[in-house]
């Protein structure tokens, strides 16, 4: 039984709101993406030239950091699996939220589709849906990368893929959710100003010991933090009873996330 069937999730979502056809949306998105195509992946490029420049540059200089098991690993090793984490962090919430944002304000395309038999939790997983593929396409290009670099060197590196779905979809979720109450463009502002202090402190760059135990418990709260421990206990095989933990975060966001992004589509457009 999946999230949405859950008695909890179906108590948080408009009645009569799903007709199952949200693959629709998919369809559409892909259709779209073929006149768009360059820009659709050049999303994948940025985490790939933080790899370079910091993980080659700053990292010559840097020398070796802690891993998950306190044993030293090269700094490029250390950056990579946080860099994954974010490159599956930004293909979803980059559609998720300008795209969506354009929909739903400018082009007026969710109102066409609730006239039709679909619902808003048929809307709001099809652009999930979509952000999640974007996200998972951007992880799957680094991971790639991370392969050619010599930086997969544990079998668990094979679940990396999976884990990072499940990144994009909670970020999708909750970006679609975010981007429902954003009022202008100017709003998107303080989108950048969640996600690039996350970016930057998430223990992508710098492990978790360096900051002050009370700037480590606002880190160990920040969903990112949990997507680089996850991605980087996969990628080194340090793989553990605390990976539920993660995983269990990312839940908890998916499912609110998409209830919250169908109930405001269905306060919006409805009602």
């Amino acid at each position: 039984m999946s999230a949405l069937e859950t008695p909890f999730a179906l108590r948080l979502l408009p009645g009569g709101s799903y007709a199952g056809r949200s693959r629709m949306l998919l369809l559409r998105s892909a259709t779209a993406a073929r006149r768009a195509w360059m820009a659709f992946f050049s999303g994948f490029f940025e985490p790939v030239f933080y790899l370079v420049a910091m993980g080659q540059g700053l990292g010559s200089m840097v020398g070796p950091l802690p891993g998950p098991d306190g044993s030293p690993i090269s700094y490029i090793a250390f950056i990579a699996p946080g860099l994954l984490a974010a490159s599956a962090m930004n293909g979803a919430v980059f559609d998720s939220t300008f795209n969506v944002f354009f929909k739903l304000k400018y082009a007026r395309l969710y109102d066409a589709m609730l006239a039709t038999p679909l619902g808003p939790v048929d809307v709001a997983l099809g652009e999930i849906g979509w952000a999640l593929l974007r996200g998972g396409l951007y992880a799957l290009g680094f991971l790639a990368v991370m392969g050619g670099s010599g930086l997969l060197v544990s079998p668990w590196a094979l679940l990396a893929l999976p884990a990072a779905l499940v990144v994009a979809f909670a970020f999708a979720a909750v970006g679609m959710a975010a981007t429902s109450y954003l009022r202008s463009w100017q709003d998107f502002d303080l989108v950048t100003l969640v996600i690039m202090p996350m970016f930057l402190f998430s223990t992508t760059f710098f492990p978790l010991s360096v900051y002050p135990r009370w700037l480590q418990v606002v880190v160990e709260c920040l969903p990112l933090y949990h997507a680089v421990e996850l991605m980087r206990g996969l990628t080194t095989g340090l793989v553990g009873p605390g990976m539920l933990v993660h995983v269990a975060y990312f839940a908890v966001m998916i499912v609110l996330g998409v209830a919250v992004a169908a109930r405001r589509l269905d306060v919006l457009l409805l009602k």
